[in-house]
């Protein structure tokens, strides 16, 4: 199922923590119920993501690594 973004933001290039400091920052400018996407290549972004999506109470809706990069659908709570 292909899940629709209201808004997206390359991460690529970053590392630790970077790609997760940017999604919130995103996040909170996005009304409850939209869904970010964000790509990443920071292979830690995977675990980083989910535990953080668990901590805050966004939904990670949908991820999926296609060569080297990892694209992450976050609904915010």
């Amino acid at each position: 199922m292909a899940v629709s973004s209201n808004k997206t933001l390359d991460a690529s290039g970053l590392s630790c923590p970077l790609p997760i400091v940017k999604t919130k920052k995103e996040i909170d400018s996005l009304t409850s119920g939209q869904v970010l996407e964000v790509i990443s290549t920071d292979p830690g972004s995977k675990n980083d993501m989910t535990a953080w999506c668990n901590r805050t109470g966004n939904k990670l809706l949908e991820s999926s690594e296609e060569g080297g990069k990892f694209k992450f659908y976050v609904q915010k709570a």
